[in-house]
């Protein structure tokens, strides 16, 4: 059984809407952050179809994950109830449109005695401080966030733009216009949260000690930028003031680095300005 200490999702943008959500449920717990391919028409959402993925996945585990024992068979179900979901809304032209679907990145954690298990999609991160003070961290977050940020500094540079700007130039959307196409043909599912129950065979898994007081904060990429893109912090200091003061003063410290310190993506090279930032904070027992 998890307790949640806090939690927190800001959408980057004001305007815009939050792709990002997370939940717990008994031993369960996940976060979630979807995106769709920049000028996608929605088809299941007044805004973003993005935002309804997140919406449903969560929904969908808050009830499943109770009776459930087994992370890839939950996520697969999900899914596939998903693709039921979307296909029953969208039009016909949109039901294998890969390219069109809404994608996301997730971790999903259970803990089993004193094991913690986590399953992860993207660039999502687990971070766990044990009761020794001692702190690990779970997914791929820190290399995928390398290569994003080359890809972002390589594709401004060319442009001449700048975050959130990039997303609009020619040049981003014909690099994840191909990127997509690759995956689509490639016949292999993207090893993401999407419509494609295939996807769990693609899911990273991880186990760690989870004894009574081990502290858990699951973070989408735009929280856990503070560590893996700004080098503000370091993951253990970023557990330590979680727990002193809470997940909003660690969001405002990543948006005044944002918007203050380096709102050109020059220093931190990134698609966006501000990322929707997702956090909970929870701990074990």
């Amino acid at each position: 059984m998890f307790t949640t200490l806090d939690r927190i999702s800001w959408p980057g943008h004001p305007d815009k809407p939050n792709e990002d959500i997370c939940g717990v449920s008994g031993d369960w717990a996940w976060v979630i952050d979807t995106s769709i391919f920049p000028g996608t028409a929605p088809v299941v959402h007044p805004k973003s179809d993005a935002t309804w993925l997140a919406s449903f996945a969560d929904e969908r585990l808050s009830a499943l994950a109770p009776q459930a024992e087994d992370g890839p068979a939950l996520l697969r179900h999900v899914m596939e109830e998903a693709r039921t979901a979307y296909r029953a809304l969208a039009p016909q032209e949109r039901h294998d449109d890969f390219v069109s679907w809404p994608l996301g990145a997730m971790t999903l954690i259970r803990r089993n005695g004193n094991t913690l298990d986590a399953w992860t999609f993207g660039d999502t991160t687990a971070y766990l401080r044990q009761p020794d003070g001692s702190v690990l961290t779970l997914g791929d977050a820190p290399s995928l966030r390398d290569a994003e940020s080359a890809k972002a500094a390589e594709l401004m540079q060319a442009s001449g733009s700048r975050p959130n700007d990039i997303l609009s130039e020619p040049v981003f959307l014909a690099w994840l216009g191909e990127r997509r196409e690759r995956q689509k043909k490639s016949g292999v599912p993207a090893a993401l949260l999407s419509l494609n129950p295939e996807a769990v065979s693609r899911l990273r898994h991880e186990s760690a000690p989870c004894g009574e007081g081990t502290m858990i904060l699951l973070t989408s990429d735009g929280f856990s930028a503070l560590v893996d893109l700004y080098g503000a912090m370091d993951a253990k200091a970023m557990m330590e003031a979680a727990s002193a003061s809470g997940l909003e003063p660690l969001v405002r410290k990543a948006r005044e680095i944002e918007t203050k310190i380096d709102p050109d993506g020059k220093r931190y090279p990134r698609f966006k300005q501000s990322d929707d930032a997702t956090a909970i904070l929870l701990r074990a027992g």
